[in-house]
């Protein structure tokens, strides 16, 4: 049973970006009705279907992951150090709440707006090109690791951050360069053999291939994947990013407890 602590301070989060559309929704339906224009539209056409798909239908997975982890991120990260910069968190800190309670809320709230917005740029995406799900419960808890996990990664910035500016900085020239280079716009087969193990070394990699295998049934790593392990390929990739997950999570309780950046 969940404690109506825990469900005040989530209920809080959510509301806090849900009252504010102008602030949280449109910006990225607004940014990917331009991607898809032109990535999706005017370069599409000219570039011949990827993997059997046509162009614009194969880079909708990556932009909703682009979305949807960067937008769990800054809800995270902005929160804290919110709380921090004006002090309030103090009052969550002096709550009967327990450390993992106070990080789950935080986390699930930030991986709802996520997630809320990974489906507002599919239905974008919907208005440019017919989109399918072959794997709904798969592309699900894809989602929801996946987000939850750059939820836990917001609290950690939002914790280490010592001005507004560097919460800017770890969304807009860490994550989503490494989101770009996860393979949004481009197979890894088209990659020589080299890059194509380098770019394994990009854990955006695995998201934007678990995404896509859940929307089109198709993942890039069962091809480039030992035959051995072609069959079970999205499952690992799955399977890695879910203990991800627990591990940040597990990180952000431990600051929680130690009271590491809380009370700067």
């Amino acid at each position: 049973m969940l404690s109506v602590g825990f469900r005040a301070l989530f209920r809080r989060e959510v509301l806090r970006f849900v009252r504010r559309p102008k602030n949280t929704f449109m910006p990225p339906a607004i940014t990917n009705v331009l991607y898809f224009s032109v990535f999706g539209v005017i370069l599409g056409n000219r570039i011949d279907e990827i993997a059997g798909f046509p162009y614009i239908l194969f880079i909708v997975p990556g932009l909703i992951v682009l979305g949807a982890i960067s937008n769990a991120f800054e809800n995270a990260s902005f929160s804290i150090f919110h709380g921090r910069w004006n002090e309030y968190i103090h009052e969550t800190l002096t709550s009967p709440l327990s450390y993992g309670e106070m990080v789950v809320a935080y986390v699930g709230a930030s991986a709802v707006r996520g997630i809320i917005v990974g489906l507002i740029i599919a239905a974008v995406g919907r208005a440019f090109t017919a989109i399918s799900v072959e794997h709904p419960l798969y592309l699900l808890v894809t989602l929801v690791v996946i987000t939850a996990l750059f939820a836990g990664f917001g609290i950690i910035g939002g914790l280490v951050a010592r001005d507004f500016d560097d919460l800017t900085v770890m969304n807009q020239f860490i994550i989503r360069p490494l989101v770009f280079f996860g393979a949004v716009f481009y197979s890894l087969e088209t990659l020589p053999g080299i890059w194509q193990q380098v770019s394994l070394l990009n854990p955006m990699v695995l998201m934007v291939d678990s995404v896509r295998y859940g929307f089109l049934g198709y993942s890039d790593l069962v091809q480039v994947a030992p035959a051995s392990y072609e069959g079970i390929m999205p499952l690992v990739s799955l399977a890695v990013l879910a203990v991800l997950t627990v591990v940040v999570v597990g990180i952000d309780v431990y600051l929680f407890k130690t009271g590491y950046g809380l009370t700067d």
